[in-house]
C-alpha cells in the first residue's frame, strides 16, 4: 500500500440525543477532534425530486487508525465535517495489513 498524503483537516463528529423542552428529543452533533484525511471521490449522482435536487458523492476517506474503543476511531454513525460540508460515514475498514490507516466509506449529500 501506498502511504497516504493526509493534507485535509477534518472535525470528526457523533450524535447525541437531547430532551426537545417537549417530552421528545433533537439530535444535535458533538465534536470528537480532529484528524488529518486523505480525501478520493467516487462518481455522484443527482437525483431530482418534487421541490428540491439531491446531488450525491461517495468519498474514501482515510485516516491514522486508533485503537476499537478509542473515541479517535470513526464509526459508521458519526460523521466528517469539513467548514460547512459534511460527509455521513457508512462504513470503516483497516486500510492496510498493518493496521496504520482506517478507510472510512462515507457519502456527502447537496440539496441544490
Amino acid at each position: 500500500m501506498k502511504v497516504p498524503v493526509l493534507n485535509r483537516q477534518l472535525v470528526l463528529e457523533a450524535p447525541d440525543r437531547v430532551p426537545d423542552g417537549a417530552g421528545g428529543f433533537i439530535e444535535v452533533w458533538s465534536e470528537l477532534g480532529v484528524l488529518w484525511a486523505q480525501m478520493k471521490p467516487g462518481t455522484g449522482v443527482e437525483r431530482a425530486g418534487e421541490f428540491v435536487t439531491l446531488a450525491s458523492v461517495p468519498w474514501k476517506i482515510t485516516v491514522r487508525a486508533a485503537l476499537e474503543g478509542s473515541p479517535r476511531r470513526p464509526r459508521p454513525e458519526q460523521r466528517f465535517r469539513e467548514g460547512t460540508r459534511v460527509f455521513r460515514i457508512l462504513a470503516v475498514a483497516e486500510a492496510d495489513a498493518g493496521a496504520h490507516y482506517l478507510t472510512c466509506f462515507a457519502r456527502e449529500e447537496v440539496v441544490a
